[in-house]
């Protein structure tokens, strides 16, 4: 009885669960592994852009060159590679190491040699690096989210890795962003990309030590082991091959067609003359809902069939065969592990609460993914500030706000749990939008909160060549920024918990695909709105959009409650669940 009051003791919620958690190496790793993933998102689709400019680029062909974005935007289009796929002699690194490493090496590469380019009379190969690199930032960060489920435990929980990763992930921003340009201004572009290419190398070098999930010794033991693996699917029960079959062709079928589709688009736009060239934004409307339907939803539809027809004892298997094995595992069994099993695991498991999950995947971040496209003309046009306004209210001050809400909503968590942080991360990512309304009709609550806190005098200290309302306008966006960290920290944690650890490069990969599909879907008809209405009515809209999540994290949470799975573990795969414990 001492011992498990002790061992109670010691898991109990609080400081002592997150000095733990710090104090693991995963959770060095992870604070390492989220500023790989952030520094080539800012060197590639942001920084890049600084640099072609000084060049004498064109726009038009910056707006072409923007395009390799989309690595980012589809890269569960081949995450399901990840979780089946191995590197020929690099799998005994470990399953998600084998594409982590390699992936952060290569984009140390590619930054080095991109410094030794001129971007304007070596365009073409300066872009074809370009989109190497963001294909290979993309899959990097799959499989860094895939090993940060796979590595959670319960000392470096799944809470505070998806917070850490965050937090690396915004302090790569900065630097590769706002610390960027200042680099670049004393010491030129090339030097300063060979400075981002040899931090991308060491921190390759230094993952090479990380700890994994799975290490193997051998690729042999490896690839016999995949094999037993996948000859699970001709156990008695299990859907019976020549419908698993229809189901992986349909499945494939769809897949193709959404990569063929984006293929070829990137193709036209990088080959095209100007006039020919597709319009991304029509592409996008018209083309990013299809994809989503045909990689997603109707996949989805097929698996919940398969599920149905396993409940039923319809089209499966009445019998192990005796005589199988191992050995007779074919290609389209792996296959139909690959990219069909995640989606039949998945539904299998959630039923109707897939549901309510995946509504609450399209709306929770919203409010402020909806609007943030047009942060800019509102602050620059709207407001008429200044572009150093702007760059030390939202740079430095918004950024410090967000790594400082990831910090608290990952001390929320442990102490107060991850659905209470996820619903208030929504409630305040909704109210915040009211702040902004009070900032588009002149914010006269904005000023006198920052003045009657002294927030005002420090701003007037520290940043004496702002304009007249630089306090409030910081003083709104610092909020913002902080509900957004908190809300973050929660939601990512949230994600994680909800996927397989056997599935998590492609359960992950396809949930985190929607998260900002209403967003991105939804700026065109909010453009229009604000042509219309004006700001003050968006930001109340916007608003009142943000309660939906509210509501649906409510539900969730409840959800989870009566399942009995709001302890912070990640849900087990059944093999897992069927083991006697120690």
């Amino acid at each position: 009885m001492a011992e498990a009051a002790t061992q109670t003791k010691k898991k109990k919620p609080g400081w002592g669960t997150l000095l733990r958690s710090l104090r693991n190496p995963k959770s060095g790793y992870m604070a390492l592994f989220g500023f790989a993933s952030g520094l080539p998102f800012a060197l590639f689709l942001g920084t890049l852009y600084a640099w072609l400019t000084e060049a004498e680029v064109s726009v038009e062909t910056m707006g072409v060159f923007s395009l390799i974005g989309l690595a980012y935007a589809f890269q569960f289009l081949w995450s399901p590679l990840l979780d089946r796929v191995n590197i020929p002699g690099l799998r005994r690194l470990g399953k998600r190491k084998q594409w982590i490493a390699p992936m952060q090496l290569l984009l140390g590469i590619i930054l080095v040699t991109l410094s030794l380019l001129d971007p304007k009379s070596q365009l073409g190969m300066f872009s074809l690096l370009a989109a190497i690199g963001a294909f290979a930032s993309a899959t990097q960060d799959i499989a860094i989210n895939a090993w940060r489920i796979d590595v959670a435990d319960d000392e470096a929980t799944i809470d505070i890795l998806s917070t850490i990763t965050q937090m690396g992930f915004r302090l790569a921003a900065l630097v590769g962003g706002a610390l960027g340009l200042i680099i670049a201004e004393r010491i030129g572009w090339p030097q300063t990309y060979i400075m981002m290419g040899g931090i991308m190398l060491v921190i390759g070098i230094a993952g090479l030590f990380a700890p994994d999930a799975d290490v193997e010794k051998r690729s042999a033991a490896t690839v016999a082991a995949d094999n037993e693996d996948v000859a699970e699917l001709y156990n008695a029960g299990e859907i019976e091959p020549k419908t698993r079959n229809r189901a992986l062709l349909a499945v494939g079928l769809l897949w193709g067609w959404a990569i063929v589709t984006v293929v070829i688009f990137m193709v036209r736009s990088m080959t095209s003359e100007p006039d020919l060239r597709p319009n991304p934004t029509e592409f996008t409307a018209t083309f990013g809902p299809l994809i989503i339907i045909a990689t997603i939803v109707l996949p989805a539809f097929i698996a919940a069939w398969l599920v149905k027809q396993k409940k039923e004892g319809k089209n499966v298997i009445s019998h192990t065969a005796a005589a199988f094995s191992a050995q007779d595992v074919t290609f389209r069994d792996h296959l139909y592990r690959a990219l069909v099993l995640p989606l039949v695991e998945f539904v299998g498991r959630m039923g109707w609460s897939l549901v309510l999950i995946l509504a609450l995947v399209l709306t929770y971040r919203i409010t402020d993914a909806i609007w943030g496209t047009f942060a800019y003309p509102f602050y620059l046009g709207e407001l008429n500030y200044t572009g150093d306004d702007v760059a030390f209210a939202s740079k430095f001050f918004g950024v410090g706000a967000i790594i400082l809400g990831l910090a608290l909503g990952g001390w929320l968590i442990t102490v107060i749990g991850r659905m209470f942080t996820l619903t208030l991360g929504a409630a305040l990512a909704a109210a915040t939008n009211l702040l902004y309304a009070d900032l588009a009709v002149g914010g006269a609550l904005m000023q006198a909160s920052s003045d009657a806190i002294g927030f005002t005098a420090l701003i007037d200290t520290i940043a004496p060549f702002g304009s007249e309302g630089l306090a409030r306008l910081t003083f709104t966006i610092w909020w913002e920024n902080l509900a957004i960290g908190i809300a973050g920290a929660a939601y990512i944690a949230w994600l994680s918990s909800i996927v397989n650890k056997n599935y998590a490069a492609v359960q992950y990969a396809l949930l985190a695909s929607l998260t900002l599909l209403v967003g991105t879907l939804g700026r065109g008809a909010l453009g229009e709105m604000i042509e219309d209405r004006g700001y003050y009515f968006v930001f109340i809209f916007t608003a009142l959009i943000g309660v939906i999540a509210v509501v649906l994290c409510v539900m969730e949470w409840i959800r989870e409650t009566r399942a009995g799975s709001n302890s912070g573990v990640i849900a087990p795969p059944p093999e897992a669940a069927a083991e006697p414990a120690e």
